[in-house]
């Protein structure tokens, strides 16, 4: 079950849950902000969070992260290239939001790797390194699900940016053709910021 939330900080960000409907248990992923909210309704619905899954570094993906990762007991995972982006608030892009965040607890994601839920093994998200927006970008695959949630590498209306520190036009292009738009036709594509659209869509917009 996927289900999004979307909060409000200094932008709107869509935060997702991926939850096993058997045993309530799941993954929160991007909690951009308002983590009272996001509590809110994992405890209305009687969620298990047990891990805080980050697509980058980007404050607008993370902002409510450290917060959610003491109340829930969670740990909170990032892939090894955006590192410095968990304490350096310049690469963030926080430094000049009026909100710093910094993360300070945080365990490594790998590329290919399954994350597993303690509670029913069989239910997974693969994680493919896809750089470009920022060195560490990654999208959660759930083969399962037909769906992968991509963060800022693609949106509804095209690639994403590249503007910001470590960002990089060509890996973005080449991690969108190479690696997203290679999964089946209909995986649904799950944004930080924009509405779902099927890898089949996004490929007849792109190529």
């Amino acid at each position: 079950m996927i289900k999004e939330l979307q909060v409000q900080g200094v932008f709107a960000e869509n935060t997702y849950f991926y939850i096993d409907e058997v045993s309530r248990a799941g993954f929160l992923i991007d909690p951009g902000a308002q983590a009272g909210i996001i509590l809110d309704v994992i405890r209305r619905n009687g969620w298990k969070i047990e891990k805080i899954l980050l697509t980058h570094g980007h404050f607008d993906h993370m902002g409510a992260a450290e917060i959610l990762r003491e109340q829930l007991a969670a740990p909170i995972y990032v892939y090894p290239a955006d590192e410095r982006y968990m304490t350096d608030m310049r690469l963030n892009l926080s430094a000049g939001s009026g909100q710093p965040v910094q993360i300070l607890h945080y365990e490594f994601l790998h590329d290919g790797e399954d994350i597993r839920l303690k509670e029913n093994n069989s239910f997974r998200l693969k994680v493919i390194h896809t750089p470009g927006h920022t060195p560490g970008s990654v999208t959660f695959y759930s083969e399962q699900e037909h769906a992968a949630f991509v963060g800022d590498t693609l949106y509804q209306h095209g690639p994403g940016l590249t503007h910001f520190p470590g960002g990089d036009r060509r890996e973005l292009e080449d991690s969108i053709v190479n690696k997203i738009l290679t999964l089946p036709d209909d995986t649904v594509l799950l944004s930080g910021h924009s509405s779902p659209i099927t890898v089949r869509q996004e490929r007849q917009l792109l190529l």
